[in-house]
């Protein structure tokens, strides 16, 4: 069975790693843990903060992400009950043990002279929200229990997101899938997808025909950038 268990990371685009790295090492206390050129694409890198031993934030630097506009209530929401265009991150929340480290980490905020809004009590978590740079909304959250479904799935919103009760069933246990002993043939890449829609129709086409074992040939850095003996 093949199961999700978790965000690796979660890459955000900077036109100031720099800036970024400062804030969550200082005002959030994370750790930097990787900073290089990302593998295969031009003058760009990345950095990586540390949440656990498994997961990370990162951000991605290009020169040409400057040049690209930021508008409220499009690119970004600027608060965490915000607009913003579809499939973009309206909010990040982060996760802290308990109440007392939330309480702790309000005040670390605070003491950075970054203003914070809670805690709120949304009854399955409490949290506290504040700014990142460049417009950024955050938010640090814990709960004490698992999520009930049962309770927390309303069936008015059900009702305008056009779900009906068979659909939550499904949607609440997906089906189990066993992986077959050779890897699946790649699907049609003028099929309905989605498609990733940042290369060439072309160059995506000739990405998605390469056979997986070229992929990870041409594709693959396994050398850090700097030796540790």
């Amino acid at each position: 069975m093949n199961k999700i268990e978790g965000m690796h990371h979660l890459a955000i685009g900077t036109a100031d790693i720099k800036g970024q790295i400062a804030y969550f090492t200082d005002v959030l206390g994370m750790e930097l843990v990787a900073l290089y050129w990302m593998h295969g694409v031009e003058n760009t890198f990345h950095g990586f903060l540390r949440l656990n031993d498994e997961s990370s934030l990162a951000f991605v630097q290009s020169p040409d992400f400057a040049e690209i506009p930021t508008t409220l209530g499009q690119t970004h929401a600027g608060s965490p009950g915000g607009l913003c265009a579809p499939g973009t991150m309206q909010h990040l929340a982060l996760k802290v043990k308990d109440d007392d480290e939330l309480m702790a980490m309000q005040d670390r905020i605070r003491s950075r002279g970054v203003p914070v809004l809670g805690p709120i009590d949304h009854g399955f978590c409490k949290s506290i929200y504040f700014a990142g740079l460049e417009n950024l909304t955050l938010e640090l959250s814990y709960s004490n229990e698992a999520i009930n479904g049962d309770a927390w799935i309303d069936p008015e919103v059900m009702e305008l997101a056009g779900i009906t009760a068979a659909e939550v069933a499904v949607y609440r246990k997906p089906a189990r899938h066993e992986a077959e002993g050779q890897p699946r043939p790649q699907p049609d890449s003028s099929g309905p997808g989605p498609h990733m829609q940042g290369y060439s129709a072309d160059a995506y086409q000739r990405l998605m025909a390469m056979p997986d074992e070229k992929v990870q040939q041409r594709m693959s850095v396994t050398e850090p950038p700097v030796r540790v003996d």
